[in-house]
């Protein structure tokens, strides 16, 4: 592949600014677009059909599960008696990573990044087909 250096650095730092994005700046939203400029870059540097094939995906679908998934994350808080998109977290101890820190945030954050990628490829790809 021509460009797979650069995808990988703009796909790896997609992946960085998702998970600083819970206590830092970043999360869902701006990891989602770097994503959506990872997988742009493919359909440039390869024609549309050829990329279709590798990546089957079908982006409607996802833009659904990620919805789902931040809907979910957002009442599972109702259903503990607290407001919607009430943040939880808690500090659990895992046999091979020591002490790590799990909150909510993080599967809101997972279903936003799912919903601009695909909402973002959906709208490029549907442009980039007209011509």
């Amino acid at each position: 592949m021509r460009y797979a250096g650069s995808n990988v650095l703009i796909f790896a730092f997609s992946i960085y600014l998702f998970f600083a994005g819970h206590n830092n700046p970043g999360g869902g939203f701006i990891g989602g677009l770097m994503t959506a400029s990872a997988l742009l870059l493919l359909y440039l540097a390869f024609d549309i059909q050829s990329i279709k094939k590798a990546l089957a995906f079908n982006y409607v679908n996802i833009i659904a599960i990620g919805l789902i998934i931040s809907l979910v994350t957002g009442m599972v808080s109702m259903f503990l008696g607290s407001a919607f998109l009430n943040q939880y977290d808690q500090y659990v101890q895992l046999p091979l990573f020591g002490e790590v820190h799990l909150t909510t945030a993080v599967p809101f954050d997972l279903g936003i990044y799912l919903a601009v990628v695909a909402v973002a490829l959906v709208i490029i790809l549907a442009i980039g087909e007209d011509a």
